[in-house]
């Protein structure tokens, strides 16, 4: 029952195109929760992971360069996050240090790598520092003068704040990542750069597809127009550069902790991004046949980039390599007149090629059985997915998991999904070899070229809840299923080890102080 939404809340879910039952249905999962994953094992390079070695990483991309021209390629760049949360400590600083006296000695104290120290000690190695001093000089003020003074605090503002870059409101694809003799590049630039490499056809076509704020359209159309003829004369490729928004239908309800719809002061309902989850369905919305995605941040200068680009293409070329096989057992299981030895050299590829697992009762099914299960299992959307070794880093890895119709498959995992006071998935997760560098191929078209419809293979089950707060009161956030998560769980999944050049991410703004964003 609905009973507790107002005609203006009907208004409302109306314009963001959420129904009632939807609502109803979010409501239920804040009762229910979500479960944790059941891990089976880390997927490794002894079960679970590709390893190449020279020769087999070469025919790799030599198969990509031979066949990319017979697909439509696009490089599909998550960029609407904000890059708040990279200033989070000089934020801070500023909120505490309103005046000199702390500043006298800051940049004397020895400071670890993510201090504010360590950023003012190396303030004239961000690739933004030109531009800073310019802000600062159209105000009348020297940057020398300031940072000579200790006022620290009006360098921040002017770095941080909209009276100079408003870099604490900018999309992380808007700021300066890296130096280059011709003039710096903003992080956007260096996504053009690899999609001239990897993503172009033969035609010389490259078509990248950045997701953004809508705050930010304007202000993005025209960082891309400014670089773009540059980099189409540089690469001798034309660019087709489209964007697209979060949609509104996938924002989620937020609930107070008695799961009751949470009201903003004014008593309307407040809804809150549904996460990158919720990028599913500007993926379903896309044209092309083979998707590169790759985090807006994940970048390095020119100097680092041919290995990138040589695992880029061999994962782009695995996916082919893989698909062709799969289009051409799909045509053969669709005649249904196969013979027996036929159908056990399918379901070994399937077994061994797609690391998919077809339960022990499969062995007992009779022909026509097998020939459909082995059908459903290869009649998905595929995705490769580049996984590095484990050096501590955060985030998400690869693990066997197992559902609760007792079928195990390869799957990213991320950290909240894991039940931590649960020993033996703790052990799992301890013994695990790589971790996830966000970097993949996706297939989204059927051997019949058709496109796949997304959503049918997103497992609902793997959303997750998060305590917030708002004007002072607790909340409860409800997150979807995760883009390379959940959203894509029942796809094909293939991991490949790739090297650790390949995971490059910008969490804090000290991160560009590292060797591979100042090569």
């Amino acid at each position: 029952m609905t009973d507790f939404l107002t005609g203006s809340d009907k208004n409302i879910l109306a314009a963001k195109g959420i129904s009632e039952d939807h609502i109803l249905h979010q409501i239920k999962q804040f009762q229910s929760g979500f479960p944790f994953i059941n891990l089976v094992a880390p997927a490794t390079i002894e079960k679970g992971i590709y390893k190449l070695d020279n020769d087999n990483l070469q025919v790799l991309i030599d198969y990509f360069e031979e066949n990319r021209s017979a697909y439509s390629v696009l490089k599909f760049v998550p960029a609407s996050g904000a890059a708040s949360r990279m200033f989070k400590s000089l934020f801070e600083f500023i909120e505490t240090y309103k005046n000199k006296e702390i500043a006298e000695t800051l940049l004397t104290e020895k400071s670890d790598f993510n201090s504010v120290a360590y950023f003012f000690t190396h303030l004239k190695q961000f690739a933004f520092y030109g531009d800073l001093k310019l802000v600062l000089e159209k105000d009348s003020l020297d940057l020398n003068k300031l940072l000579s003074d200790n006022d620290l605090v009006t360098i921040l503002e002017y770095l941080l704040l909209d009276k100079g870059l408003g870099y604490g409101n900018l999309p992380k694809a808007l700021l300066k990542f890296h130096h280059y003799a011709d003039g710096n590049r903003l992080a956007l630039e260096e996504h053009l750069v690899e999609a001239a490499v990897y993503s172009s056809n033969h035609e010389g076509h490259a078509k990248v597809h950045f997701t953004i704020s809508p705050e930010h359209k304007t202000i993005f159309e025209q960082a891309i127009n400014s670089v773009k003829e540059k980099y189409e004369k540089q690469f001798n490729v034309k660019f087709f550069i489209s964007y697209s928004e979060q949609k509104s239908s996938t924002d989620t309800l937020a609930v107070d902790l008695q799961n009751n719809p949470f009201r903003n002061t004014d008593s309307s309902l407040l809804f809150r991004p549904g996460g990158h989850g919720a990028l599913i369905e500007n993926l379903n919305d896309l044209k092309e046949e083979i998707v590169f995605i790759k985090n807006i941040d994940n970048i390095v200068p020119d100097t680092l980039r041919e290995e990138t680009y040589r695992y880029k293409k061999a994962i782009g070329g695995l996916l082919m390599e893989l698909q062709d096989a799969c289009f051409q057992h799909l045509e053969w299981l669709e005649m249904g007149d196969l013979e027996d030895h036929e159908v056990d050299e399918i379901a070994e590829f399937t077994r061994n090629k797609l690391m998919i697992d077809l339960t022990d009762a499969f062995e007992g099914y009779s022909k026509i059985e097998k020939i459909d299960m082995l059908y459903t299992k290869l009649n998905r959307p595929m995705r490769v997915c580049g996984m590095v070794k484990n050096e501590g880093e955060p985030g998400g890895g690869p693990f066997w998991v197992i559902n609760e119709d007792d079928e195990q498959s390869l799957q990213i995992v991320e950290s909240s999904q894991i039940d931590k006071n649960e020993k033996n998935q703790m052990a799992i997760v301890e013994k695990a070899t790589h971790f996830n560098p966000v970097d993949l191929v996706c297939s989204l078209y059927d051997f019949k070229g058709n496109k796949f419809k997304l959503h049918d293979f997103i497992d609902p089950q793997t959303g997750f809840i998060s305590v917030k707060s708002k004007d002072g009161k607790d909340l409860k956030a409800l997150e979807l299923p995760g883009l390379w998560n959940g959203a894509m769980a029942d796809w094909i999944t293939i991991f490949v080890e790739t090297p650790i050049i390949t995971f490059n991410p910008v969490k804090t703004v000290n991160d560009l102080l590292r060797p591979q964003h100042q090569a």
